[in-house]
């Protein structure tokens, strides 16, 4: 049986994490956690010598600091916002917050223990993912002992290798490239060979017009293995999206985050060879055959991303009802084409066995209603009973924003393309330049139109 079904991307519930405050004064609260560490956000007036006298705080209640950063501030333009990260957590922190809130224009207090009532903390710039992409949930190299590769010391010791790679990476650096080995190209070839020839007749169209790019792109072939830096560049030129090693799996709340910056945590090791039709966690096949083709397809990245964006401050029960959507359409989801239907998911284009199983008479199918497939039960080791089919990648991501909408969130998101940053909707100015920016997007379409006629 080939048992790569369902296990491509395990996403398991985080208990996740913050708060959010905000109220009539000048001093605003936001909370979450982070191995004891506690990130302080604040703003201050621009006066000489403000911020020597605000850090001297710090250093008199024996606060370290690990890091510091200052930009003028977006929400009190004329004052400055300062980033600080302290090593100790926040019940540590209490006199000196109560202190520096005197001081403040605002502060935002960011570590991730939760607490009552609390909005969970999220990340508002991509390169935030710093901050939770090795909140792994198991190394890479720690193996169930029902695994393929438990005895194998070789294989273990190769596993660690990429778990470390994937450990040491920081954002906006290259994707150290390796050396793969004959085993595992080998290993990579069997898939390749096989699934390639059911692709043409079981994948959707927006697939099978990628894949050949890939190929022609990214050295996609049987006697080779693709760098995730080179097929990372690839779909930043197509979708703005990119690829960020990981060395094991992380919680849905951290993996869907990353969905909202359109960066998609990728493994870089392979399956044990032992068995190529069978892993037990996401391996470079499943990512690379699987999940990269459709980031490349606008449509398919948009609404990945609305996932993604859906699930930032989102209450633990929603995570898991995201992370069920996610599971019946980018993982198992089938699509209409030409009255047929066709395959999308990761999990089904990386699994030889479950590509034909699907789009047999066995399955049952239902109509993709997030509100519904949020519900569904699904199995981890056996072939999905219940696939649920999206008309359309675009009717997919205009359901996906409407059930967002049903998250009790007390705030709107947006996502900033230009400074891949999330904002915060909350304050007049915004909305006025978003409408603006809306307006000047509405010019160019009415002008393009014109032109076409």
């Amino acid at each position: 049986m080939d048992a790569s079904v369902a296990k491509k991307r395990r996403m398991e519930s985080s208990n996740g994490s913050g708060t959010e405050k905000d109220s009539d004064q000048t001093s605003y609260v936001e909370t979450t956690s982070e191995n004891g560490k506690t990130s302080l956000m604040f703003g201050l007036k621009e006066e000489v010598g403000t911020l020597a006298r605000t850090l001297k705080l710090f250093e008199e209640h024996n606060i370290n600091l690990s890091q510091i950063e200052s930009r003028p501030s977006k929400r009190n333009p004329g004052n400055y916002e300062f980033f600080v990260l302290c090593e100790e957590s926040t019940e540590k922190l209490d006199s000196i917050i109560t202190k520096l809130q005197e001081k403040a224009v605002y502060v935002h207090i960011m570590s991730r223990s939760q607490k009552e009532n609390s909005i969970p903390w999220f990340p508002r710039k991509i390169k935030d993912t710093d901050e939770f992409a090795n909140n792994i949930l198991s190394y890479g190299s720690e193996l169930d002992s029902d695994h393929p590769g438990f005895t194998d010391t070789v294989y273990r010791a190769r596993r660690k290798e990429f778990a470390d790679i994937a450990f040491n990476y920081k954002y906006n650096t290259p994707i150290p490239r390796v050396t793969y080995t004959e085993d595992e190209i080998k290993t990579w070839g069997t898939m390749f060979r096989e699934l390639t020839k059911l692709f043409p007749t079981h994948a959707c169209r927006e697939f099978n017009h990628i894949f050949p790019l890939l190929v022609e792109n990214c050295g996609y072939r049987e006697d080779n293995i693709p760098q995730l830096e080179d097929v990372s560049s690839f779909l930043k030129d197509c979708t703005g999206f990119s690829l960020r090693p990981v060395a094991g799996l992380l919680s849905s709340r951290d993996f869907l985050a990353g969905l909202a910056f359109r960066v998609f945590h990728s493994t870089q090791y392979i399956r044990h060879g032992s068995n190529p039709w069978y892993t037990p966690e996401p391996d470079v096949c499943h990512e690379l055959i699987g999940h990269v083709p459709l980031f490349a397809d606008p449509s398919f990245a948009q609404f990945s991303q609305e996932i993604g964006l859906a699930s930032l401050g989102a209450p633990d029960e929603f995570i898991e009802k995201l992370a069920t959507c996610y599971w019946f359409t980018v993982e198992f989801g089938m699509c209409i084409q030409n009255g047929e239907h066709k395959a999308y998911g990761a999990g089904l284009l990386s699994s030889y066995g479950e590509l034909q199983y699907c789009l047999t008479d066995k399955p049952e199918i239902r109509r993709f209603e997030p509100a519904k497939t949020a519900l569904q039960k699904y199995p981890v080791t056996n072939f999905q009973p219940v696939y649920f089919v999206a008309e359309s990648f675009e009717d997919a991501k205009d359901k996906m924003r409407h059930y967002a909408a049903s998250i009790p969130r007390p705030f709107s998101l947006r996502y900033n393309a230009y400074t891949q940053s999330v904002e915060v909707l909350e304050k007049k100015q915004q909305l006025k330049d978003l409408a603006q920016s809306i307006k000047g997007d509405l010019s160019i379409l009415i002008d393009a139109v014109n032109k076409v006629n």
